[in-house]
């Protein structure tokens, strides 16, 4: 199941386990959340970096994410590598970016890049504990 806007406003509540930070209305979709980007970037056709999101998120044991690149930024050539979130994970998500476009893509601060698409996961009881945990900024690769 995927969550719904009123669902994810329902589960940053006290008691829902969920932590997105900072929470933007603007940023709230029907089904998903738009992740944004710290600071002034610039890709260059061909170029792939690591650019952390501005949100930092905590997900519980029962909610996983699907990250996506948002269509209007796909269109221009961007592409989003990696794109999965596990039960458990806190910290800022490291977002590996490219431009297959055609020109320079650039990209402002709080810019919304990334779509958060949030999934129960039923009988979910083992968190992530990995490398990645409480990320801050980039995290490049082992």
């Amino acid at each position: 199941m995927i969550l719904s806007a009123t669902e994810i406003r329902r589960r940053l509540g006290e008691t829902g386990g969920l932590v997105i930070r900072p929470y933007s209305d603007a940023c709230q979709q029907p089904a998903s959340y738009d992740l944004r980007v710290t600071g002034h970037q610039i890709l260059a056709r061909g170029m792939c970096t690591l650019v952390p999101s501005l949100e930092w998120v905590e997900l519980p044991a029962d909610l996983a994410a699907t990250l996506r690149c948002r269509s209007s930024y796909a269109r221009r050539g961007l592409i989003l590598g990696g794109g999965f979130v596990d039960p458990g994970f806190r910290g800022q998500l490291t977002l590996c970016l490219g431009n297959l476009g055609a020109g320079d893509i650039v990209l402002s601060p709080s810019e919304r890049v990334v779509q958060m698409i949030l999934h129960q996961v039923h009988g979910g009881t083992e968190l992530y504990e990995g490398r990645y945990q409480d990320s801050q900024g980039v995290v490049k690769a082992r």
